[in-house]
């Protein structure tokens, strides 16, 4: 008989911890921040996370031309710049530009190694890895920059290829999990796209629809991209804002709400080795 009212007290504690879990999951933000970084895909995640990242782009591009005098997301216009200096025989900047090339590059080859890596191994951080990542660097360069940029000589260029290095990452994994459908560091494919959909919804479709298609604009995909401009351009002010008022500690708010989005799956892939570990 004990051992039974036992059994029967385990059991309900065990149906009660259930209970106040799922709840616990309801009332906070945790499927939320496990959808839009987790490893299962959505087109509607993807554009949240899509947004969430052009922010943090806008703010980190802006406020990072304040600290060294240079956007760090713009690849073409960097390129462009060394062919310039090349020209002029200022084969010091033209170095600098190609360590910015190079930066970008290698962010982008670090987050696909961790998205395969984490891929292979059906890990539920496939994505939030490289975005945990991206905070640590922003972290590092918001608290370690103002004591850093007394050297400017030195600082400059190092922090020029850390911020590129960051640009590069991010948009190597928003382009991984979008299958390349959604760009965040740089808004010239969206304002492309824009202007394709505007084309088509001012169209004055004059001829009979039986004898050729109606050209229609997707309002949804305008929407989803003014939306994504709108984001990058909001972080770019808040992020100039913030560095005129506060400084480089400005990148810490972006690299907390980063580590908010990708802290859950990498839970979820820690609380599961755990789980293997004892078995």
């Amino acid at each position: 008989m004990r051992s039974r009212q036992r059994r029967r007290m385990t059991a309900r504690f065990i149906s009660s911890l259930r209970c106040s879990r799922r709840m616990y999951v309801k009332v906070m933000p945790i499927n939320y921040a496990r959808r839009i970084a987790g490893r299962r895909r959505s087109d509607k995640a993807n554009r949240q996370l899509g947004f969430t990242l052009a922010f943090v782009a806008g703010a980190t591009n802006a406020g990072g031309f304040l600290a060294v005098k240079q956007y760090t997301s713009h690849m073409t216009g960097i390129v462009s710049l060394m062919a310039d200096h090349l020209a002029l025989g200022e084969y010091g900047l033209a170095l600098e530009g190609a360590g910015a090339v190079l930066s970008f590059l290698s962010g982008a080859i670090s987050s696909a190694v961790m998205v395969n890596y984490a891929r292979r191994r059906r890990m539920h951080s496939e994505y939030a890895i490289p975005l945990l990542f991206e905070a640590v660097l922003l972290l590092c360069f918001g608290i370690l920059g103002a004591r850093l940029s007394e050297t400017r000589g030195l600082f400059v260029p190092v922090a020029v290829m850390l911020l590129c290095y960051i640009m590069g990452l991010q948009n190597a994994v928003i382009t991984k999990l979008s299958r390349a459908e959604i760009r965040t560091t740089h808004i010239t494919g969206i304002v492309t796209d824009i202007g394709i959909e505007l084309g088509k919804l001012f169209y004055w479709n004059s001829i009979d629809p039986r004898k050729q298609p109606m050209v229609l604009a997707n309002r949804g995909r305008l929407t989803v991209l003014g939306s994504m401009a709108m984001a990058f351009f909001l972080g770019a002010l808040i992020g100039a804002l913030g560095f005129k008022h506060i400084g480089y500690l400005s990148t810490v708010p972006l690299a907390l709400a980063l580590v908010t989005l990708a802290s859950v799956p990498v839970i979820d892939d820690l609380v599961l080795a755990m789980r293997r570990w004892t078995k």
